[in-house]
Order: structure tokens, then sequence, then C-alpha cells
């Protein structure tokens, strides 16, 4: 079974948080929100594993 990965893994971690911000700049609330929900979605996608995906929800529910 696969475990969430929570160690950095960008050569240039300032670079792809800069990128996250850059996405959003000049939307509206609600499109900075359906712009979130949409990567949120892609990148499910591309974990592809269900206990994965719950473990990064419960980190990120645990963290907020």
């Amino acid at each position: 079974m696969a475990q969430l990965d929570t160690a950095s893994r960008f050569a240039d971690p300032d670079s792809a948080f800069r990128l996250l911000v850059e996405a959003h700049r000049g939307l509206s609330e609600t499109e900075s929100a359906d712009l979130n929900a949409r990567l949120v979605l892609l990148l499910a996608n591309h974990i592809g594993d269900a206990d994965v995906l719950a473990e990064a929800i419960a980190a990120a529910r645990k963290a907020g």
C-alpha cells in the first residue's frame, strides 16, 4: 500500500510556491476557489490512490 510522502520533492520549492501564488493573481475569490477545486481534482487523479488521498485529506484538515 502506498503512503503519503510529505517530504519536499521540488528542486526549487520557492519556485513551485510562486507558481501557485501567480496562478491566483487577478482572480476573484470565487475564481480562485474554482481554480483550487480544479487543481485538487487534477492532483487527486494524478495520485490515483484513495488511501493516499485519504491521508492527504486528513493531514490537510489537521494542519488547518
